[in-house]
């Protein structure tokens, strides 16, 4: 391991929770306090609690990376059959696309790629898939295999195909069929396209000096990696320091380059600029003017454009004619894979819904270091349609398979690029991972990351200056969207798959290192929320990250021992609370200490069912024993459900008393002793509240609502097996007042 650079100057500090916040590296889009909260879902406790400390101990001993990946154990085939509408009927069928053509006029031998997630047992060990038109044409595919199941039969792969032809305004269905798996493909160098004369260049005018980067000169030179490879499809990636003529490298600045090859004549280009190395001494944004070249032609200017520190932009161009071609999949088979939740397929969208999602996409900064759909400051709080285990614009594209839904789902993945959330390894040149470097972090005292094993100091390099890493983005666990799974999941872009990387690293090393128990990732000393969502972030990228990827096993081992710690603390804690609920650490901060918070733990609670549906097998009993939360505040005979998505509810008499055993007591406990005492439902309640009879509390009309928050932990509790989870679920959808999902439908989960 070199030494560490540390530079004189340090940025803000800041207390949060007992917790010293060191801006360091991370810059003032990590650090910055949140505002006040104003809104309905406050980023810390209204009474003031927020500097709860985690009663938690520095482990002692050697770091043990978790580096084996556990046992995954998934639902035999039968479990899940092949759903929705195939359009190309026939023998061995397993999914369908559709590819709807966005032109004009007429297109011919058209490169079409996309990423395609399968069931387990569809496609076999043994086997792969070919292409079948309604006419019985055989349309030859390469697959490029990513991901298997523990099976052996196919989890993920990129597909790539050339449509003989696709009409103006034209949708053609293609059948994905079992075939006996074709002889591996011999490598294919990038020799043809060079010959033919492709070339893509980057040009940054920086402080008066001009660097380039050079794709054709790497593919060259030989120094690329291969990411398809086939009869149909060929891509590589290449990456390198932004240099000067005379060959001085930038200390930071670097072009990344996927160059895919279809055919000898056409190219797709790939382009991110970066700004991400993690131990670069004195990070900083940087102002320049940037250019991008293909074929010699410019396709992109920008000026006087600030590149923040630890983030990156993309942009993609086509040399020759870009295939148009809208590739819409089969939403429920996507969905019956298990691979995403289980969506409620009955929301239906109107031409309004989806022009207002392209309108609002089109409103929104998307230029480089623009945020897209996504909220430039993570912390807002309230209602946001960026929760959830996917956005609501995600979602949007996954049930109605839409371009524009689409387009706003992959802007918006390419600009969280824009976070300075993006810590890259020079040495590697992959996102910097705790396995390499355990006692790094954001949120911790820079003299909490000696290693000692090594002696050395681990914190990242101070900014250039107290204002050079200043950015107007902030970021943080507790309100981070889902930005990248579903998009590598349907189009098998190498850049989506990192973006998933480098968020997933983020959340593991961003903690103090002693409080995440330094290699083994834990989360547990994070809000319940941000808990949540960097569980499903982990999860996600555990499941689809190739095989072949080293941080395979890093991801599953980061679950493994997140599982186990929730599993050893509560499912297996013979004298865990009665609850269901999660009250270590910043658990129980509202109302002085007594009180939590059930809308963040149900978002832990559903993102435990994403969890154990993609088959991590430590995650089935981790849900059930969370299941009971939500199970008790809808069927608890001495509570009434209309409170079931209660803001806080309280759950021991003081900071320091014992937990209640029950439900009566924690729902006497949060209400006054007249409402307490109303019939359940009734006419009197209801006008108690001012509210209709069978109306719930908590916005129920509302997509971001709190009984919309409890949804997916309801639905993933009905399919449970927990006891009562299916009545559980009758009782909430015998609600009279529900969401129009169809305005975001990211909480519009229903069990399986």
């Amino acid at each position: 391991m070199r030494t560490l650079s540390n530079q004189k100057t340090s940025l803000l500090i800041a207390l949060f929770g007992g917790v010293l916040l060191t801006a360091c590296g991370g810059g003032a889009s990590s650090a910055s306090p949140a505002p006040a909260p104003t809104q309905t879902q406050p980023d810390s406790p209204p009474d003031g609690s927020g500097t709860i400390t985690p009663p938690l101990t520095p482990p002692v001993g050697t770091v043990t990376p978790p580096t084996t990946p556990p046992v995954v154990v998934i639902p035999p085939p039968s479990v899940v059959p092949p759903e929705g509408s195939i359009t190309v009927a026939g023998a061995n069928v397993v999914t369908d696309v559709r590819f709807q053509s966005t032109a004009a006029t007429d297109q011919s031998n058209l490169p079409v790629t996309f990423g395609q997630v399968f069931a387990v047992g569809h496609v076999g060990a043994t086997q792969s898939i070919t292409g079948r038109l309604a006419d019985g044409s055989v349309v030859p595919l390469q697959v490029d295999v990513k991901a298997r199941h523990p099976d052996g039969s196919l989890r993920h792969a990129i597909v790539s195909a050339v449509l003989p032809k696709l009409l103006a305004g034209q949708t053609l269905p293609m059948a994905l069929a079992t075939v006996a798996a074709p002889a591996a493909p011999s490598a294919t160098s990038p020799a043809a396209l060079l010959a033919a004369g492709f070339s893509a260049q980057v040009k940054v005018t920086l402080d008066g000096q001009l660097y380039t980067a050079s794709a054709d000169t790497l593919l060259r030179n030989g120094k690329y990696t291969t990411w398809m490879s086939g009869a149909v499809a060929n891509e590589w990636l290449a990456s390198v320091p932004l240099a000067t003529a005379s060959g001085t490298e930038h200390p930071h600045l670097s072009a990344r380059f996927a160059v895919r090859a279809v055919g000898a004549g056409r190219a797709r280009v790939d382009v991110t600029l970066e700004n991400d190395w993690a131990y670069e001494a004195a990070p900083q944004n940087f102002t320049y003017d940037a250019q991008i070249l293909v074929g010699e032609q410019s396709v992109y200017t920008k000026a006087a454009l600030t590149h923040f520190h630890h983030a990156r932009w993309r942009k993609v161009f086509w040399w020759g004619a870009e295939p148009a071609v809208h590739i819409r999949h089969n939403a429920s088979y996507l969905i019956a894979s298990r691979a995403l939740p289980n969506f409620d397929r009955s929301v239906s969208f109107t031409e309004t819904n989806l022009a207002a999602v392209q309108t609002r996409w089109n409103s929104r900064n998307t230029a480089p270091m623009g945020t897209g759909m996504a909220n430039p400051y993570m912390p807002t709080t309230g209602g946001r349609d960026d929760l959830g285990l996917l956005p609501g614009w995600a979602a949007t594209y996954l049930l109605s398979m839409d371009k524009r839904a689409k387009d706003a789902t992959l802007g918006t993945a390419d600009l969280a690029g824009t976070y300075s959330s993006h810590y890259r390894n020079k040495t590697s040149g992959r996102p910097i991972s705790i396995v390499e470097f355990p006692y790094m972090t954001i949120y911790g005292n820079r003299t909490d990351t000696v290693n000692p094993a090594t002696k050395l100091q681990e914190a990242f390099p101070l900014c250039a200056t107290t204002t050079a890493c200043a950015t107007n983005t902030s970021h943080d666990p507790s309100h981070q969207p889902a930005f990248a799974y579903l998009p590598y999941l349907v189009t098998g872009d190498y850049y989506y798959l990192e973006e998933l990387q480098f968020w997933t690293m983020w959340n593991t090393f961003q903690s103090n290192p002693y409080y995440r128990q330094f290699a083994k990732g834990l989360f547990q000393s994070d809000q319940v929320r941000g808990q949540a969502w960097s569980m499903r972030t982990l999860a996600e990228a555990a499941y689809i990250t190739p095989d072949s990827d080293p941080f395979k096993a890093q991801f599953a081992g980061f679950v493994k021992a997140n599982l186990d710690w929730y599993n050893a603390n509560y499912t297996n804690k013979a004298d865990s609370n009665k609850l269901g609920a999660l009250v270590h650490g910043y658990g129980i901060v509202y109302n002085s200490g007594t009180g939590v918070a059930p809308w963040m733990d149900d978002f832990f609670t559903s993102a435990i069912g994403h969890v154990s549906e993609l088959g991590f097998a430590d995650a089935h009993a981790l849900l059930v024993w969370k299941a009971k939360f939500p199970i008790l505040r809808m069927t608890s005979p001495d509570a009434c459900w209309i409170n079931g998505a209660i803001y806080a509810l309280k759950v021991r008499d003081s900071n320091t008393s014992p937990l209640y055993t029950t439900m009566g007591e924690a729902y006497r406990a949060s209400q006054t002793t007249a409402y307490a005492a109303l019939a359940c439902a009734s006419a009197e309640m209801a006008a108690s509240l001012g509210l209709k009879v069978g109306e719930m509390t908590g916005y129920s009309s509302e997509t971001t609502g709190f009984p919309s928050n409890m949804q997916p932990a309801l639905a993933y509790a009905a399919d449970s097996g927990a006891t009562n989870g299916a009545a559980a679920w009758t009782v909430f959808m015998g609600r009279t007042v529900k969401p129009n999902y169809a305005l975001g439908p990211q909480f519009a989960i229903v069990p399986r």
